[in-house]
């Protein structure tokens, strides 16, 4: 749950400022700059470039855990929702937010908010799920460059899908 109130807070100040940005600027002026940003994370994740990407590097602070099972486990949902509180690995979540604000429709924002919960819940629960402990992490390093250049794959191109007039 918290997870989820975390995306859709994101995705739903990124709806309201797209919504603000969107109808001044002409398609072109907004399409331009997140192509060639979207070239820029494919490259990066298929490991071809390397560029920093802007993260929180620090984990969700312990107090939050001590705050009970419910309310601590809420906010920390929350936080990790929102991606901004932590360690961010991948520039995906960049591109679709850079997509929320200059071309997906507020609904199409709501989708993202779902689909950005969802993969981190499952990949908490994956983990969890797999086996002995270092396990999923050592399965995840002899994999990683792969699924970071499939999901890369995926993200653009439903967002290409998505966000251009076919």
């Amino acid at each position: 749950m918290g997870l989820l109130l975390g995306a859709w807070t994101v995705a739903g100040v990124a709806a309201i400022l797209g919504g603000l940005v969107q109808p001044i600027l002409p398609a072109p002026v907004r399409l331009a700059p997140l192509g060639l940003l979207a070239v820029v994370v494919l490259l990066r994740e298929w490991g071809l470039i390397s560029v920093p990407v802007p993260e929180n590097a620090r984990l969700v602070p312990e107090h939050v855990l001590h705050r009970g099972r419910v309310a601590g486990g809420i906010q920390f949902g929350f936080e990790m929702g929102t991606g901004m509180r932590t360690y961010s690995p991948s520039a995906q979540p960049h591109i679709v937010l850079a997509a929320l604000l200059l071309a997906v429709p507020p609904l199409g924002a709501l989708a993202a908010g779902l689909g950005f919960a969802v993969a981190r819940w499952a990949m908490a629960a994956a983990s969890v799920l797999h086996g002995a402990d270092g396990e999923w992490s050592d399965l995840w390093q002899i994999n990683a460059r792969l699924l970071a250049a499939g999901t890369a794959a995926a993200t653009v191109a439903s967002l290409a899908f998505g966000v251009l007039p076919w």
